[in-house]
């Protein structure tokens, strides 16, 4: 998630409510949430992003969780959808 893919976790912090926010890096994740780290008007912050649909419970869920976050992220901020990669 970290990378090549820091637009994409800065879109994500800022849909979570850090509109301000000036990098995002995901630092961890549990069954409930992805972690990341911000900057947010000079301040590093948490932000936890609940998993859509519940809880993980097998890993394979990870990778379309955090898509479809990012994707329900871009239109909360009134961007267009990524092409997929």
């Amino acid at each position: 998630m970290n990378g090549d893919h820091l637009d994409d976790s800065l879109d994500i912090v800022r849909a979570a409510g850090h509109p301000t926010a000036t990098s995002a890096t995901m630092t961890d994740l549990d069954t409930e949430v992805g972690v990341w780290s911000a900057v947010v008007d000079g301040q590093e912050v948490e932000v936890r992003v609940p998993w859509p649909g519940g809880p993980l419970t097998e890993r394979p869920q990870l990778r379309v969780a955090v898509v479809k976050i990012h994707e329900e992220a871009r239109e909360k901020l009134g961007l267009p959808p990524v092409a997929p990669h």
